[in-house]
């Protein structure tokens, strides 16, 4: 039996190339929002951190009604450091549409999204988008994603792919990019006609495989998959097909369907539908719930392991405790162990001290998201360097790798070549751009590209464009230069005042202002040489009552660097840490006194 009143898609493609852009445009052009709704701009991106960033992290679901037909709609990330979202997606649709910009052409998440509709036998449908920049290379574009298609072996299905010319932003796709339509219509026709229609027995026992996971806090642990076979209903008894082999029964208490951007309860579902449920709190992500009379478990989803780790520590500082509510270790741990209900790609591990926690991620974005949302809710800790992990492979150590793509002017074409060869980078393939940039791809060690995106940032006076993608494991590369500047570390605990910091400015640059409050031990700059050196910003002049001449004049004060949390934990180094609090991210050291540092050095 075949459903021809749904299809379920997602909407796949690399970062900032418009996904939740045309996402909102498709909302509003099927009739979703009644005439005098309120939509704010990238509505899909409902969390914080998503709006100010700009960039999606969790999939979000949605549906519009177009014709008769309900379109299930999800929203990816385009991050490589959330491909954990992608791939449980692909197992929840039977179509893709990629997105590809008119000018930049297809992108490392490019590659790394299609790779995985692809895999999974999945129908894509290309959308051209941004055809209105004025830089744009259309036809030159779409070469480019044929052989990308080529490159990742499609089909004859897949290769015989419909192509939709597009502007999200003004609310227009084309089948040709001289057609004159001013709306979204060719395009919600080519995923009728295009995408196949879900395919199942509806009298045969329940069959759905959860692919992600929300929470509420009134009716606890939320379950979101496709049901691939049967029917639901509410208060069903139905079994939990655990990953480890186990069955649990349990009733389903809630049960609901996507309708624009909210979930609307109903009583039963059938096969082809996105349906979330509740009932249970022990349902993960890749697992089946099956009805009682056919217990049929389809293959647990397998996602790509971390790359990255980093130690989450209590805080320990002199000012712990006096910006947060969340310092303890139990406290701590609790909040890890929720993140992992629902942030598949993450592992969290306990150490031999009961105060530090190893985390490991898909990468530095991937961690720093998990941070920054920890210090929105009122938790304090310490976080140490990142450090990427290591595997034995055929019995030789291997590393994580990255394919780098940078696009630069080119007079800073020799800089990036020569910092990413000093960081074990080797160089496959260099193009130069009609607009005066080069587009130059590497393959580097992930470890070589741990601080260096502030580092990129300054060589190319911010007209840099970086992105990376895990490319798999490769022998150990050998040691790679790290930091090579020490930090300014404060001498006492206290108040920096402009006189001490007049002082210390000579030595370096400055991380804080007058007025700061600081601690023995914490860094408050950059060593302008190799090594740390102590600096007393607290420091006030001595008032005598006899006046020199000139000596009075005011003393100037470079600005101090502002660090985000990425760009701080890019600058620590392997005897330092980040605190990270509600109102301050602070860089300190392990040790804070200065005679046990120099024992601990010593040793």
């Amino acid at each position: 039996m075949i459903r021809e009143n749904i299809r379920n898609i997602a909407i796949i493609a690399h970062v900032d190339h418009g996904k939740t852009t045309l996402v909102d445009e498709m909302l509003k052009q099927s009739g979703t929002f009644r005439s005098n709704e309120y939509i704010e701009e990238r509505v899909m991106d409902s969390n914080d951190l998503e709006k100010e960033r700009g960039i999606t992290i969790l999939s979000k679901n949605t549906s519009i009604t177009y014709n008769g037909v309900k379109i299930n709609v999800v929203d990816t990330p385009g991050h490589a450091d959330f491909g954990g979202e992608v791939e449980r997606i692909m197992q929840m649709v039977d179509g893709v549409l990629l997105l590809v910009d008119a000018f930049e052409g297809p992108m490392p998440q490019t590659r790394f999204v299609l790779k995985k509709a692809l895999a999974s036998g999945l129908k894509p449908v290309v959308v051209i988008n941004k055809i209105d920049r004025p830089e744009a290379r259309i036809e030159e574009v779409l070469d480019e994603v044929l052989d990308l298609f080529i490159d990742l072996d499609a089909d004859e299905e897949q290769l015989e792919f419909p192509v939709i010319y597009a502007s999200a932003k003004q609310g227009i796709a084309k089948y040709e990019v001289t057609d004159t339509n001013e709306d979204m219509i060719p395009l919600l026709d080519t995923i009728l006609e295009e995408v196949p229609a879900p395919e199942g027995i509806l009298e045969d026992g329940l069959q759905l495989r959860i692919s992600s996971i929300d929470y509420d806090k009134y009716v606890g642990r939320i379950a979101i998959g496709k049901i691939s076979r049967g029917s639901i209903k509410k208060n069903q008894e139905v079994v939990l097909c655990s990953g480890d082999g186990s069955l649990k029964n349990f009733r389903v208490s809630k049960l609901y369907t996507f309708k624009g951007l909210k979930k609307e309860e109903v009583n039963d579902a059938a096969f082809g539908e996105i349906v979330a449920l509740s009932g249970n709190d022990d349902m993960n992500i890749g697992e089946t719930i099956c009805s009682t009379d056919k217990i049929d478990p389809l293959p647990f989803i397998k996602i790509d392991e971390p790359t990255l780790a980093m130690n989450f520590i209590v805080n320990d500082s002199p000012f712990a405790g006096r910006e947060g509510n969340f310092v303890t270790s139990r406290q701590l741990k609790e909040r890890l162990e929720k993140e992992l209900l629902s942030n598949v790609a993450l592992r969290v591990e306990e150490t031999d001290s009961s105060d530090v926690f190893k985390v490991s991620g898909r990468g530095e974005l991937h961690l720093s998201i998990l941070i920054e949302n920890m210090r929105r809710e009122g938790y304090e800790l310490s976080v140490s360097r990142p450090e990427v992990i290591l595997k034995k492979i055929d019995g030789s150590l291997c590393e994580p790798m990255e394919q780098v793509i940078i696009e630069v002017p080119e007079e800073y074409m020799g800089i990036v070549i020569e910092t990413l060869g000093q960081r074990k980078g080797e160089m496959t393939n260099m193009t130069h751009n009609i607009n005066g940039t080069v587009k130059l791809e590497f393959m580097i060690p992930a470890r070589g590209l741990i601080g260096y995106r502030s580092q990129f940032m300054t060589d190319t006076r911010g007209n840099g464009i970086l992105n990376h993608i895990f490319a798999g494991y490769e022998p150990f590369k050998g040691e790679i230069p790290s930091r090579t500047k020490g930090s300014l570390v404060a001498f006492e605990t206290g108040t920096a005042v402009t006189y001490g910091l007049y002082n210390a400015q000579d030595r370096g640059k400055l991380f804080i202002g007058a007025g700061t409050e600081v601690y023995e031990g914490m860094i408050v700059g950059e060593n302008a040489r190799s090594g740390d050196i102590v600096v007393n910003v607290c420091k006030r002049k001595q008032l005598t009552n006899i006046r020199a001449s000139g000596s009075d004049d005011a003393m100037k004060l470079t600005p101090p660097i502002q660090m985000s949390l990425e760009q701080a934990l890019e600058f620590i180094a392997e005897d330092e840490l980040v605190e990270v609090t509600p109102k301050s991210i602070r860089l300190r050291k392990k040790i804070l006194n200065k005679e046990m540092r120099a024992k601990a050095n010593k040793r």
